[in-house]
Formats: C-alpha cells, sequence, structure tokens
C-alpha cells in the first residue's frame, strides 16, 4: 500500500486553484468556458448599471485576439484594502471571493453568483491589464502568466469621468485553442440589454470590422414583442406588470410582459438578476399559479365552462404563451441539475402577487381580448383530453417490458442505461446496415419511415397521434408530460443519424423540435447527439480516407503529392454505406464523431424553432440566407 500523510495533500496558494482546476470555475477549458471569462467580466459591469450607477458597457474583440470590457460606472476602489495591504483593485483581481457583491450596501443585487469573476479571469490569462478612472486620475496594473502583478498600480494621467476598463488574453496554455465568437457574445448582450432597459451595450469586433448597439427603453416589453414577430398575436397589446414585494431578505422586484399567439407551443423564459433559469423555479411557479386560478375564475364567471367540474390546467393557459419572467433579489438560491433553478420560496408569493393584480385589471379593461385569449386555452383544454387516450398507448408497464416496445425497434440486449444508446435513422435501407453494423451489446436502433409531424404546427393532440412519435416515447420509456420521468430513460445516448443531405436535415430539425417542445430534459441533461457521418470518401492507390467536411476533402487533396489514382466518393445517403462502412465511420465509440445538443439561451432557441418551423416564410427565408453554407456536390 502507497504512503499517504501530511506531505500528500497540497495546498495551492492564490489563484493557483482555479489554473490547475479551471473546470470548477469556468465550467470548461472549451469554447463555453472561454466565453464564460468575458461573462464574468462583463456581470461585474452590469451589477454596476443594475445599481443605478453605469449608462453604458462596451466589449471589444480586439485583431489579437484579447476582450477588453469597459464601463462608465464607479471604478474599482483603488485605495489600499485594510485586510490583505495591496490596492483594492489588485485585491479583487487575484483573491477569490473578494468583491463588492458580499457587501449589501455596494450592491442590492448581483449577477455575479460567487463573486470570483474577476480573479479567475486574471488566473486563466497570460495578460490582463486594468485601467480604473475615479476621484480626476486614471489608475493602470497590469497582470502577466496566470495573475502576476507587473508592480503596482499607478497613476498614469488625469480622468474626467469614472469606470473600469479591463482587457485579457486567455491563456491557450490552459484554455483550448479557440477564437471568440462575435455572434455568441452579440446575442447574449441584445439579451442583457432587453433584461436592463434603458443601459447601452456596445459589441465591437475589430477582426471582422463589425460593430453591434442595443438600447431598449421598453426593456422586456420589446423583448417578448421579438420573441412574437412573425407570430399570429391574439389582441394588439402586450401585459406587463411589476412591482416591489417585500421578502425574506429584502425587497423583491418582479417584472413580468406577456402575450398570446394562436400558436400551439409556449415559450415562458424567467431570469434572476439577469441570471437565466433555464430550470424553472418558484418564480415560474407564482407566475404559472397566478394564470392558472385568474383565467378559471374569468372562465368560470363568465359560464364560458361546459360543466362547473371542468378546469384549465397549466399547460392549457400557456400554450400560445410568449412571457418574460425577471426578478431582482438580494440572496438568489439556486438548485437542479444545472443550478439554474430558483429555489427562494419568497419569490413564488412575490410574483404571484404582481401578475395577478396586473392581470386582473387587464382581463377587466380589455373584455374583447380577454375572451379570446380564454377561448383558446378553453380549445388547449378539450386537445389535452384528445391527447390523453393517444398518450395512453406510449405508457410502458415497466422500464423494460419488451412486449410493450415498438416492433420497428431493434434493441440491444444490455439493460444498464448508463452505457446503452439508441440511434434514431431515417428509412428502413439505413436502418438495415444500421442493425448490421451495430454493438448489438450497447446500440438500439429505431427507424422512422417518412418525416415525423411539425410539432411547431401541431396541436398536442395530433403529435401525440403520430405512429413515429409514439415509437420514440414508448422506446425512450420516460413518458411526457405531466407522466415524464427522466430516471426511466433506457438510454442515455439518444442519437439522431440522418442523411447528409437537405432531407435528411429537415428530418433531424424535426426530431430536434419534437425533443426540444415535448421531451426538454433529454436536451437539458445531454442525453441528445447528433451523428457525423463522413460526407466523402477518398481512395488514392490502395489508401482510403473519410472525411466529414469541404473543407477536410479539400486539405487532403492538397496535402497529396501524387494524385493520379485519385477517386473521391460523396455518401448521398447512409444507406449507400455498408455496415462494416457505417460502423467505422459513425458508430464505433472508439473513433466517431458526434455534436451533443444543450441549449445555451431559451429564448434564441424557441426562437430559432419558430423561425424554421412556423408558418411565417420571410423570417426563414432570412434566416437560411444568413446562415447557408454553399458547396458542390453531385444532384
Amino acid at each position: 500500500m502507497s504512503e499517504y500523510s501530511a506531505s500528500n495533500i497540497q495546498v495551492l496558494e492564490g489563484l493557483e486553484a482555479v489554473r490547475k482546476r479551471p473546470g470548477m470555475y469556468i465550467g470548461s477549458t472549451g469554447i463555453r468556458g472561454l466565453h464564460h471569462m468575458v461573462w464574468e467580466i462583463v456581470d461585474n459591469s452590469i451589477d454596476e448599471a443594475m445599481a443605478g450607477f453605469a449608462n453604458e458597457v462596451k466589449i471589444t474583440i480586439t485583431i489579437d485576439g484579447c476582450v477588453i470590457v469597459e464601463d462608465d460606472g464607479r471604478g474599482i476602489p483603488v485605495s489600499l484594502h485594510p485586510k490583505t495591504g495591496k490596492s483594492t483593485v489588485e485585491t479583487v483581481l487575484t483573491v477569490l471571493h473578494a468583491g463588492g457583491k458580499f457587501d449589501s450596501d455596494s450592491y442590492k443585487v448581483s449577477g455575479g453568483l460567487h463573486g470570483v469573476g474577476a480573479s479567475v479571469v486574471n488566473a486563466l490569462s497570460d495578460e490582463l491589464e486594468v485601467w480604473v478612472s475615479r476621484d480626476g486620475e486614471l489608475n493602470y496594473l497590469k497582470f502577466n502568466n496566470g495573475g502576476i502583478p507587473n508592480g503596482k498600480m499607478e497613476v498614469i494621467g488625469p480622468a474626467n469621468n469614472s469606470g473600469t476598463k479591463i482587457k485579457f488574453h486567455p491563456d491557450y496554455s490552459i484554455m483550448d485553442k479557440n477564437e471568440f465568437d462575435f455572434n455568441v457574445i452579440a446575442d447574449r448582450m441584445r439579451q442583457t440589454a432587453y433584461l436592463n432597459k434603458g443601459l447601452k451595450l456596445i459589441v465591437e469586433d475589430q477582426r471582422i470590422n463589425s460593430k453591434k448597439e442595443f438600447n431598449f427603453e421598453g426593456g422586456i416589453v420589446e423583448y417578448v414583442a421579438e420573441l412574437n414577430n412573425g407570430k399570429n398575436i391574439i389582441g394588439d397589446d402586450i401585459i406587463y406588470a411589476e412591482g416591489k414585494i417585500p421578502g425574506d431578505d429584502g425587497e423583491i422586484i418582479v417584472e413580468v410582459a406577456m402575450q398570446y399567439n394562436d400558436g400551439y407551443q409556449s415559450n415562458v423564459v424567467s431570469y434572476v438578476n439577469n441570471i437565466a433559469t433555464i430550470e424553472g423555479g418558484t418564480h415560474e411557479q407564482g407566475f404559472q399559479d397566478s394564470l392558472t386560478r385568474i383565467f378559471n375564475n374569468y372562465a368560470g364567471e363568465n359560464k364560458m365552462f361546459k360543466n362547473e367540474k371542468e378546469k384549465l390546467s397549466r399547460n392549457d393557459v400557456q400554450e400560445g404563451l410568449t412571457a418574460i419572467i425577471s426578478i431582482k433579489h438580494i440572496d438568489p438560491i439556486f438548485e437542479g441539475q444545472t443550478k439554474g433553478k430558483l429555489g427562494n420560496k419568497d419569490t413564488r408569493m412575490a410574483t404571484n402577487k404582481v401578475i395577478s393584480e396586473a392581470l386582473e385589471r387587464f382581463l377587466m379593461e380589455n373584455p374583447i381580448q380577454a375572451k379570446n385569449i380564454v377561448l383558446k386555452t378553453l380549445l388547449a383544454q378539450r386537445a389535452r383530453f384528445a391527447a390523453q387516450t393517444a398518450r395512453e398507448a406510449t405508457r410502458r408497464k415497466t422500464v423494460f417490458d419488451i412486449g410493450s416496445l415498438p416492433g420497428k425497434l431493434s434493441d440491444c440486449s444490455s439493460k444498464n442505461a448508463e452505457d446503452t444508446e439508441i440511434y434514431i435513422v431515417e428509412g428502413d435501407s439505413a436502418g438495415g446496415s444500421a442493425k448490421l453494423g451495430r454493438d448489438r451489446e450497447i446500440q438500439a436502433i429505431l427507424p422512422l419511415r417518412g418525416k415525423v409531424i411539425n410539432s411547431e404546427k401541431a396541436r398536442i393532440d395530433k403529435v401525440f397521434a403520430n405512429a413515429e412519435i409514439g415509437a420514440m416515447i414508448t422506446a425512450f420509456g420516460t413518458g411526457v408530460g405531466d407522466d415524464f420521468n427522466i430516471n426511466k430513460l433506457r438510454y442515455h445516448k439518444i442519437v439522431i443519424m440522418t442523411d447528409a443531405d437537405v432531407d435528411g436535415s429537415h428530418i433531424r430539425t424535426l426530431l430536434l423540435t419534437f425533443f426540444y417542445r415535448y421531451l426538454r430534459p433529454l436536451v437539458e441533461y445531454g442525453f441528445v447527439y447528433i451523428a457525423q457521418p463522413p460526407l466523402y470518401k477518398i481512395t488514392n492507390g490502395k489508401n482510403s480516407e473519410y472525411v466529414y467536411t469541404e473543407e477536410e476533402k479539400n486539405d487532403y487533396i492538397n496535402s497529396l503529392e501524387d494524385d493520379s489514382k485519385l477517386q473521391i466518393q460523396r455518401y448521398k445517403g447512409l444507406g449507400e454505406m455498408d455496415p462494416d462502412q457505417l460502423w467505422e465511420t459513425t458508430m464505433n465509440p472508439e473513433q466517431r464523431k458526434m455534436l451533443q445538443v444543450h441549449i445555451d439561451d431559451l429564448a434564441s432557441a424557441d426562437l430559432t424553432f419558430s423561425i424554421l418551423m412556423g408558418d411565417d416564410v420571410a423570417p426563414r427565408r432570412e434566416f437560411i440566407n444568413e446562415n447557408a453554407k454553399y458547396a458542390e456536390i453531385d444532384v
């Protein structure tokens, strides 16, 4: 037995812990972690705005791959800190859990969850510079190699205003080599601008000479209008509610905007202190309680139910609803798998009270719009009743009740869900190759016949009556709707495997739409994947190479010294591959490539599905023109 003593216990000083285990602080060293570094610095500036001290924040991506974040807030204090003996700026940028967010007098509410953001970014940068303007002086300090100060803070000139400017360059000896994405940053800042009415946010990319500015005086009302753009809305008015309610730890600020459209999907997105609560929480529960109670009261008082026993459910009153819930809380408590679920009990009451008062007043003052909205909820109720029969057919007696599995499913022999995976395959031809080429121990195959129903444009009863949808729900084992139970999932990898053509892309999008709308936890928990079959097989004499993109094909051909015996085969469909080829390129866990599907922004995801799969053609054409990639292929 190896020796285990005090000498084996490591004590990491300063920011060493961050550099040793970066994933604990920013999630990963990949592309998401890289952008998380930006959010950590930006959130500090946004907190200044929420506190009422900043009106403008600018983010710049420089030509050499640095990011600059500057605001017109109060500026980080520069005087010596009484506990560290260093300037307060140096303390904030080098000491974990040092910051104004732990002092309620400095920030009543804050988007920074842990108060470690600036120091973590410093730890993961090979160079970081900070300029602080306050009290008429411009102060400057530079750090190198993960937070080592290059001297002491010094005054380098006068200042006519106040604010903080931070410039950093990621340390790619720790972070994966990726580039900052202008669109990702711009999308995040657009969303943040909606949540902070009147705040001006500027994003500039010097690499591509592009610049965007966001400033929404209407706040979340404008946000709802954008999300409903292209949809047939019910009435012209957006219902808006705001209020301040006493909570357990201080005042809770509640802001809600909502509007109905004639679609069948709901898009309710919630935030706490500008943080997206992907899994909802108590503030969403209060919102749902209020809607359900008030619409039931309205329908009952106006004798709109067929019988007195009928009641609207939460799902009924949310069909076709677009809503933004934004609250500010002095001490938010998060829980759930992704730490994206609010747990404070006082927010349920606060949100309920604010929306109840506003909604009751709106219904009373707008009787025609009120009647049309409630009639829509009643139609949703009838569709729910009709869907129950179809949904009942997808239920399983037990998780592994083989007798109830769909006949087209070629199941795997292992019953350990953590090890197993199911391939959703387009057509019988590809399904046949996949069945013969798979690992029967852990890989199940479910072929689809034709295209599944567009769940964006179909009501719930039509969705669950679709044979292909029913087969998937039954095979997965989780149930759906109120019956959904993630613990009954039979496979921990659900892999969409479609042809690399237009039809394959359409089927993949239809499947993702269904997963997002009706089985969203499968996506949120990371169980959904997209297979990456090769586009080409390139043969040069006796040597063969599979390539997955046009760029890979061109690079490989250009690398050949002799291409006289070159043969290029483009796979138009999975059915063109024999079982061994499909296994080798797409299904072998040791060498395959797969994309994991995840959701970064619920509002943006909902808007994308509405554009791609909804009724309005113009936004879809614009989306395709902006995102299409062109290639020379055989047709």
